[in-house]
């Protein structure tokens, strides 16, 4: 079993505000501990076990769980309780379509809201360090996460700043791979159907993250130019770029 070690501790993509802090905590570290498959599928989740794990009390547990079956993530019934359902490749893919859409639509409100002079200084602070990583020319899967912790912060600031809580919610129901590294080699149902060469981490930034890197920054300059409509086409093809990718790599089955 997982250890607290290894969970991630950073808030969810989507900043879950309707939760209790409590449980908003065990909420993103169980839910990034099931889509790695550090809790396998059909694994029965215990709240007794789990809050030994995660050093709680069984009733951030229990909330969390029930979120998470809302989500999609796990199954209840009542003979078994709640287990873990299994997530496919195509479950995946579909909801990379999905949170295409929809974070397309969110940098689109944004634009249209209007973004504070503070807020967009630090989206573009975000974006910068991106750049800054990349151009050093190496890398290695310390540096790998770094850098998709500044993807996953310019995300979630497009999706704050969208002040729209029914999209913030839809988001939450496409959470069913890894957000912070490579779905090639975190997601087990897809790294399961990815050659080992293409789940390697190369000792230079590789083409998919040079390739992201450039998307954030054409986002940022439409925002700032307050074209809504470029901004949501430019998010929309940078998400789907990930399905492309990984649709290049995987072995038919």
């Amino acid at each position: 079993m997982a250890s607290t070690d290894d969970i991630e501790q950073d808030e969810s993509l989507t900043d879950h505000q309707r939760t209790e802090p409590a449980t908003h905590t065990v909420l993103t570290r169980l839910r990034e501990l099931i889509v790695t498959g550090k809790i396998a599928p059909d694994t029965k989740l215990r709240a007794e076990a789990l809050a030994t794990l995660l050093n709680v009390s069984r009733t951030p547990i229990r909330s969390a769980l029930a979120v998470l079956s809302a989500e999609g993530l796990v199954s209840y019934s009542v003979n078994r309780g709640y287990t873990v359902r299994p997530v496919t490749i195509g479950d995946v893919f579909d909801s990379i379509d999905v949170r295409a859409s929809l974070e397309g639509i969110a940098v689109r409100t944004t634009v249209d809201h209007g973004w504070e002079a503070d807020a967009l200084a630090e989206l573009a602070e975000i974006v910068r360090q991106g750049r800054v990583i990349v151009d050093r020319g190496v890398w290695s899967e310390e540096i790998e996460l770094d850098w998709y912790q500044l993807n996953f912060q310019f995300h979630r600031a497009i999706l704050f700043e969208s002040r729209n809580e029914v999209l913030r919610a839809a988001m939450r129901m496409t959470l069913i791979y890894p957000v912070l590294g490579d779905a090639a080699r975190l997601c087990p149902s897809v790294a399961a159907c990815v050659p080992p060469r293409h789940r390697q981490i190369p000792s230079t930034p590789p083409a998919h993250i040079l390739g992201s890197q450039q998307d954030h920054e054409e986002v940022l300059a439409a925002i700032r130019r307050e074209d809504s409509t470029e901004a949501q086409r430019l998010m929309h093809a940078h998400v789907l770029a990930t399905k492309t990718r990984l649709h290049a790599v995987v072995i038919p089955r």
